[in-house]
């Protein structure tokens, strides 16, 4: 139990050890539009947002 990493540490670790880089662009497309959804859905900026798409 001393061993207790992130969800981010963890996902680092595994592409690091198992050279899985083609995962990286993967990842980071799915956090932008996760926040996309986040701030698009009661934000100031959510007409910028809107106008993306």
């Amino acid at each position: 139990m001393g061993n207790n990493k992130s969800l981010l540490g963890e996902v680092w670790a595994f592409l690091r050890v198992r050279k899985a880089w083609w995962l990286l662009p993967v990842i980071l497309l799915l956090i932008v539009a996760a926040l996309l959804i986040i701030f698009g859905q009661s934000s100031a900026i959510s007409p910028f947002i809107y106008a993306l798409f």
